[in-house]
């Protein structure tokens, strides 16, 4: 008799703690759709890059708030390799990498093995060539010893859009928004 009073004892406290999380879980506000990345502020890596690369360093400006930088790096022991990644307003990674690195090592290393397509297309006056991979499409370009690859699992229409809002320009004639690096939590 002892063994039966345990056991339905120890049901009806699994019971109350299954009703008390089922309670919290519904009265508890949460927003399942919510990213839990935050926003970085990549002024000073920005202005750190462009006092230090051989190539002018490029960061968009003008994008809309929705889209959020994510991450930012400069590694001058890398061929100068600049990093700059954002989640579009659609939520897909976008990045622009930018490196004195030679490009056919370069660009299929930033792309996750993308392939040039042939293809080019015409972005704010620029031809940029179109490649295509298993992970990542990208959008590139070369100016002079430097290779600017716009790349991620966004559409080429949102590819497209970043490398349109790409400038040399020093950080502080930006502008401000999440473009310019501004207006974000540090991470």
């Amino acid at each position: 008799m002892r063994g039966k009073q345990t056991v339905r004892d120890m049901f009806l406290s699994m019971v109350v703690i299954g009703m008390v999380v089922a309670v919290i879980y519904v009265f508890i506000p949460h927003d399942e759709k919510a990213t839990p990345v935050k926003a970085v502020d990549y002024r000073v890596e920005l202005l750190t890059a462009r006092r230090a690369a051989p190539y002018p360093v490029l960061a968009p400006v003008g994008l809309p708030e929705k889209w959020k930088p994510t991450s930012v790096t400069y590694k001058r022991q890398d061929d100068d390799a600049w990093h700059l990644g954002y989640l579009d307003p659609d939520g897909q990674y976008v990045a622009v990498e930018q490196s004195a690195a030679p490009p056919k090592k370069y660009v299929p290393e930033v792309t996750q093995q993308a392939t040039d397509t042939g293809k080019t297309q015409q972005i704010a006056g620029e031809a940029w060539r179109r490649w295509e991979g298993p992970k990542y499409d990208a959008l590139v370009r070369m100016d002079g010893d430097a290779t600017t690859v716009v790349t991620g699992t966004a559409s080429y229409e949102r590819l497209a859009q970043m490398a349109a809002a790409l400038k040399p320009e020093p950080a502080s004639a930006s502008g401000s928004g999440a473009g310019a690096g501004t207006g974000t939590e540090k991470s």
